[in-house]
């Protein structure tokens, strides 16, 4: 140990964190709650040490990969005009306009799933539906949703395996999938489909086109981050009502509830575990320093948990400020497709509740909790009646 680094005060991939992270780090934000490790660098897991990393980003840069990263990876002014040509895909009246194709979806999935047996909720709906979601908006085939959840599979058993090079050489792969549908699209020219995708060939930054690179980051964003997030949602969300047989009741007699409702049990289990970001300047933060060029990880999985914050972290309430809530993120990245996500799982959820009786957990068998960087469940065997 260099006499300049810190000692660390916690191993993340510790069997005891991985075991049941949101656990772990409840019990790190009243025992250390600014932690240094070897492998994350500095950890915030308080929400007013988060909101302040988040609200000062000229401090807490996003820059923190050699890798391009549009916009998640930039500081203004150069995120600014990437982050407003995007939100322009996001548009209320775009997302409001896919609500019947996501019904379609989300009824066919929950329709497919076979009563009274075990099955796995993660594989069979969550992960489906995640990637049957994602290319219905984005314009992909159908032909895609199978090597998708090929390469999903792949992607999970790599980071479980924590096999740096196989998750880079999957990364490499999905990039292949992107740089095919664009190569189609430009072959197609103006008979191509009229789809996000195509649109963003069209796009412009800076008074000149969008190159490949750019928008192959841009679909890798949204898709991989689509991808893991929407089936961590599900999975929590089945998994939570599936526990709680009496707000899976409240739910099922009054849907108009549930948008509320999603929000706040993914509060309370995160299905983003983290971000990074990195220090550009010297900063003291929960007593501790943190010098220029450090890493820094803001744990949303403790920050909304806060007791500071929310009192009770395991209290279902519907009555909580929504402003506090940062499943979405907050200040210049906030998630630019928010209103989406809620969209999808709010249809999603209430096509399953609809078209079911009940959802519990099956007996004899538990379910597999996700380990970081993942969230939620890597399995979930339940009764659907």
């Amino acid at each position: 140990m260099t006499p300049d680094k810190p000692r660390p005060d916690w191993d993340p991939r510790s069997d005891m964190v991985l075991s049941n992270q949101i656990k772990a780090y409840d019990a790190m934000r009243c025992r250390c709650p600014v932690a240094y490790s070897d492998y994350l660098g500095w950890s915030l897991f308080r929400h007013e040490d988060v909101v302040r990393a988040l609200d000062d980003h000229q401090t807490f840069s996003s820059v923190v990969s050699s890798h391009l990263s549009v916009p998640s990876g930039m500081d203004p002014p150069r995120h600014t005009a990437y982050r407003r040509l995007i939100e322009r895909h996001f548009e209320p009246e775009r997302v409001e306009a896919f609500e019947p194709l996501c019904r379609t979806i989300s009824a066919d999935l929950v329709y497919g799933l076979e009563r009274g047996v075990e099955i796995d909720l993660v594989t069979q709906l969550a992960q489906r539906f995640a990637v049957r979601i994602q290319c219905a908006f984005l314009g992909w085939p159908d032909s895609l949703h199978q090597p998708l959840l090929q390469w999903v599979r792949k992607n999970h058993e790599a980071t479980l395996a924590r096999d740096t090079s196989a998750m880079a050489a999957i990364a490499l792969e999905f990039d292949g999938y992107i740089s095919q549908l664009l190569e189609a699209r430009r072959d197609a020219g103006a008979a191509a489909p009229q789809d996000i995708t195509s649109d963003l060939l069209r796009e412009r930054v800076d008074d000149r086109p969008l190159n490949h690179e750019e928008i192959v980051s841009i679909l890798r964003n949204w898709t991989v981050g689509e991808l893991g997030t929407i089936t961590a949602c599900v999975g929590i969300l089945g998994h939570y009502l599936a526990e709680s047989p009496q707000v899976q009741q409240r739910l099922r007699e009054g849907p108009h509830l549930l948008p509320a409702a999603i929000d706040e049990i993914l509060r309370m289990h995160a299905p983003l575990i983290s971000n990074r970001r990195v220090a550009t300047r010297s900063v003291e933060i929960g007593g501790r320093e943190i010098a220029a060029g450090e890493r820094v990880t803001l744990m949303w999985a403790s920050a909304n948990r806060d007791e500071a914050v929310f009192g009770d972290a395991d209290e279902f309430r519907l009555d909580r400020d929504p402003a506090q809530n940062l499943l979405y993120g907050r200040g210049i990245h906030v998630c630019p497709g928010a209103q989406l996500a809620r969209l999808e799982l709010r249809v999603v959820m209430e096509e399953l509740l609809g078209r079911t009786r009940s959802i519990v957990l099956a007996s004899g068998t538990q379910p597999t909790i996700a380990i970081y960087p993942a969230s939620g469940f890597s399995s979930l065997p339940m009764l659907i009646i």
